[in-house]
């Protein structure tokens, strides 16, 4: 555990934070129930508002990645995009019934910074660790993640029935002030020539025409990004809509909503420790194979469960099945990914995982729109897993890493 992991799972530990309390448990349903207040409207308005950060974080992504890569500038990209969020999520303090707009786009900024934070983060962890203990370091720093929000949960209790404003403040306080190690401790590798007078916009255009020109080589990773667009749009969608959902069929309040992703948080936690065990045992492949069926299990067993307690235990499987996913996603895609190309490529999953947040969230909240029911649209999400472990078993593990290992070295 050397300063380098060290600082770089604390990162997981400040930004697990917004995801947890911001977009899964309590904005979401603020938003909903408070900011727009219109049953139905609030769901499709909260979707579109996702799918909108995300197709911006998309669009900006590889290029960014590219120039970082380029000018060993990924913790300086990864700065400015965390306190973008963190300043964003502060705002949301001042989001009123009625404030819908503004409650979009304060929203969607803190989205923005908080996903765009991820392109570089994780494209730190090839750098960090050796490729036999990949799968460890990724799901260690999943499963600090999940205590890191479920931390946040335990103190947005102290609000939740009070004042949900406050809420928001203290999440960016808590996400600011953990993330401080990544930058204090974390060392990036200087870049071996100076740039000044360059034009940084043209050099990323340039390194990613170049990774076209190979992309016909690299067959095995343009499969699996494929699977994960397709996969993480269930994800995506189950993460956005889960607090909704329960809020909504079961009547949950806030206190047993918070309660209901503290137990799920636990479960993460223990999913991504063990899995990133079993990825350097068995596989990327072959553990994300698993959890997809995992998955599954999940969205049907929601859709057929009809109380309080029933849903719990969806929650409990749910946890095992997003942190282990997740987790082995990552771990799979720093092994399929060419030296030096870690945040280009960390950009294009962005990409996938981005693009894949636009349609999910959207469907899910046009479907309840039409249907008037989220158990039925609920149904939808199914699909996109089974359509993702499909595609993932056309992905040839062993020729991918070993392409990965040869490509761009004579360019």
């Amino acid at each position: 555990m050397k300063k380098n992991i060290l600082g770089w799972i604390s990162y997981d530990f400040a930004n697990s934070s917004f995801t947890t309390v911001i977009v899964t448990v309590v904005y979401s349903v603020y938003f909903k129930s408070v900011v727009v207040g219109k049953e139905g409207v609030g769901d499709s308005l909260w979707g579109l508002s996702i799918s909108l950060s995300m197709l911006i974080v998309a669009l900006i992504s590889p290029i960014l990645g590219a120039i970082a890569d380029h000018t060993h500038s990924k913790k300086k990209f990864l700065f400015v995009f965390c306190y973008l969020s963190v300043l964003f999520t502060a705002l949301l303090y001042f989001i009123r019934a009625g404030a819908v707009i503004w409650g979009m786009l304060i929203f969607m900024i803190a989205n923005i910074g908080f996903e765009g934070g991820n392109v570089f983060y994780n494209a730190f962890l090839p750098e960090i660790t050796t490729k036999k203990n990949l799968g460890k370091v990724s799901g260690l720093g999943w499963g600090i993640g999940y205590i890191g929000g479920l931390s946040a949960l335990i103190l947005s209790y102290l609000f939740i029935e009070t004042n949900v404003p406050l809420v928001f403040p203290l999440i960016a306080a808590f996400f600011g002030v953990f993330a401080i190690p990544i930058f204090v401790f974390l060392k990036e590798s200087k870049p071996k020539q100076q740039f000044e007078n360059k034009n940084y916009i043209k050099i990323g255009y340039d390194r990613i025409k170049n990774t076209f020109h190979h992309i016909k080589d690299l067959k095995d990773l343009f499969r699996f990004l494929i699977s994960f667009f397709i996969y993480n749009d269930g994800i995506k969608t189950v993460i956005v809509f889960a607090a909704i959902y329960g809020a909504q069929r079961f009547n949950m309040s806030g206190s047993q909503l918070i309660i209901y992703f503290v137990l799920a948080n636990i479960t993460s936690f223990i999913g991504a420790i063990i899995f990133g065990f079993i990825v350097d045992k068995i596989g990327a492949k072959k553990t994300i194979s698993i959890t997809l069926l995992i998955w599954i299990a999940v969205v049907i067993w929601a859709y057929f469960c009809n109380n309080v307690t029933q849903f719990y235990g969806v929650g409990l499987l749910a946890g095992i099945a997003i942190g282990s996913c997740q987790s082995a996603s990552r771990s799979f895609l720093s092994l399929l990914t060419p030296e030096d190309k870690h945040a280009e490529f960390f950009g294009f999953y962005a990409v996938s995982g981005k693009a894949a947040a636009i349609i999910g969230p959207l469907l899910y909240g046009v479907l309840v729109l039409i249907l008037q029911s989220q158990r039925w649209a609920i149904l939808s999400i199914a699909l996109f897993f089974v359509a993702g472990f499909l595609v993932l078993q056309t992905v040839n593990e062993k020729n991918g890493v070993q392409v990965a290992s040869q490509i761009f070295r004579k360019e």
